[in-house]
């Protein structure tokens, strides 16, 4: 199993779930985040005087799939949050040991 954590724009999440819910991904997780990298924020104006914004709005998605899709997976998120601007985001992908459904039991494949 496979732990897909992304952090992508905001405004590309409803087209990141279609995409996930088209090749058979059926949970995500989904957090509002705030962060920077290489586009080190912006600046802008305000009441006529200008300020930075150095943490920009993200969200960022957790989904954990099994060995067979995780390629898949990668490639719907990348495809689909993709702008071809700087800021579109980032994709890592980690092992998963073990994972348990609590109302059922159901252990690691079965209880994703």
């Amino acid at each position: 199993m496979k732990k897909i954590e992304a952090i992508i724009k905001p405004f590309k999440l409803d087209e990141v779930k279609e995409a996930l819910h088209e090749i058979g991904v059926s949970g995500i997780t989904v957090t509002e985040a705030k962060g920077f990298g290489r586009q080190k924020g912006h600046t802008e104006l305000y009441r006529g005087a200008e300020y930075v914004v150095d943490f920009l709005p993200k969200v960022k998605l957790e989904v954990v799939v099994s060995d067979g899709i995780a390629e898949r997976t990668v490639e719907a998120i990348a495809a689909a949050a993709q702008t071809g601007r700087i800021g579109d985001g980032k994709i890592f992908v980690s092992p998963i040991e073990s994972a348990l459904r609590i109302r059922t039991g159901e252990k690691d494949e079965d209880a994703i």
